[in-house]
């Protein structure tokens, strides 16, 4: 009797077979050929593969597949747009070592247009857009960087024709095949969107109509951003999305679910302020304001920085920016939500409490004594049911 495993295994493998159809940026190129020109062994390659196929929560007998939708990204265009933002999504891609940024972008991924890193501008810029908009009408992935100022125009407007950021956004989005909101300022606002917001600053998902999938993080890994280009190669459809809109493979869990501080939380071992010697020992960082427990992203599996530390690592708590909201809610940033003498964070789900699972809905508020075991037990108790995980 054939498994689930088996009929999404065929399902990949005849999906890859219709792209290798398909017509390809750089044909001539071949991406094993490229890696070994940059220094890149087929061993570091296949060890980056391994990695992907984990982290998009695939067996590992998938691996192969993956392998062959990585040789075969330069079928899928890519349209990239910067909204209101500081460029630090796109640096997050940009910086990223393995693959080197040469195999992933110039040399492979079919990126028709991205302003920080394309030569033309003006007139010439815009003309790129609508020429990648035409030739890809339908089959190409919009990507938009960055919050989108709603009905105050004057705070974005961008090229030759001067445009504004919405309007930017709902014509690339008409014939996109799929769209990303890359980072949490496109997919929440971001700190566009802080209190006051001046420049009433949206999400992307505010500004235009279609189904979008939310990728967020200030910035979000890499692999957060090239995983999803991966899996919607391999099974041309949305992934398995959560309350927030965001892929369920890198935001399912909570950080503190993984937290490698996790054990002293447990054991009630708190650093009491920066610099103390539970500081040097490693202790949790919750009384110094980590949002961990509150925050759903794998940075503490993935990492930054060549995936050789993140911030819990290195000493500063998690301060939630994948969360909605997160720099009204989160901040300040050193402080443990429990001291507050206002209501209890909440998020999107309307009053949920963000100690909640993604799909789960309830309201909890994490006081001063509810630390250590005490507090465990309680969000131990909170069960994740999968069957609540929003679809497109």
């Amino acid at each position: 009797m054939a498994t689930h495993d088996d009929a999404l295994f065929k399902k990949i493998s005849e999906r890859l077979e219709v792209l290798k159809s398909l017509s390809a940026h750089n044909a001539d190129k071949d991406i094993h050929e490229e890696m070994t020109k940059k220094g890149i062994e087929r061993r570091d390659l296949m060890k980056w593969i391994g990695a992907m196929t984990a982290t998009l929560a695939l067996p590992a007998s998938f691996t192969p597949l993956v392998a062959q939708a990585v040789e075969m990204a330069n079928r899928l265009p890519v349209i990239w747009l910067h909204m209101a933002e500081c460029t630090g999504c796109s640096e997050s891609l940009l910086r990223s070592e393995d693959p080197s940024i040469d195999s992933i972008i110039f040399d492979y991924i079919n990126l028709e247009y991205h302003e920080t890193i394309m030569v033309a501008s003006g007139h010439q810029a815009d003309l790129s857009l609508e020429q990648a908009i035409e030739k890809h009408k339908g089959n190409y992935i919009l990507m938009v960087e960055g919050g989108i100022p709603q009905g105050t125009e004057y705070f974005l407007t961008m090229g030759a024709q001067g445009r504004t950021g919405a309007q930017e956004c709902i014509h690339a989005a008409k014939h996109a095949k799929a769209i990303f909101a890359i980072g949490t300022c496109s997919s929440f606002g971001g700190v566009q969107a802080a209190y006051p917001n001046p420049s009433n600053a949206q999400a992307l998902s505010k500004i235009i109509s279609q189904p979008i999938i939310n990728v967020p993080g200030c910035p979000p890994s890499e692999k957060n951003i090239v995983g999803n280009v991966i899996y919607f190669l391999m099974f041309d459809a949305l992934p398995r999305l959560d309350a927030f809109n965001r892929p369920t493979w890198a935001y399912g869990r909570r950080v503190h679910d993984l937290c490698e501080r996790r054990g002293h939380f447990d054991a009630g071992e708190f650093v009491q302020h920066f610099g103390d010697e539970n500081a040097k020992e490693g202790f949790c960082l919750y009384k110094v304001g980590c949002k961990g427990p509150y925050t759903f992203n794998n940075c503490s599996t993935l990492r930054f920085n060549s995936h050789t530390s993140w911030p819990i690592q290195a000493g500063h708590g998690c301060i939630g920016c994948s969360e909605p909201n997160f720099w009204d809610t989160m901040s300040p940033f050193e402080e443990p939500i429990s001291n507050r003498l206002i209501v209890p964070i909440t998020s999107a789900f309307g009053g949920a409490g963000a100690d909640k699972v993604a799909d789960s809905v309830g309201i909890i508020a994490l006081s001063a004594s509810a630390i250590g075991i005490a507090m465990h037990a309680l969000l131990a108790g909170l069960k994740k049911d999968d069957q609540g995980d929003a679809h497109v």
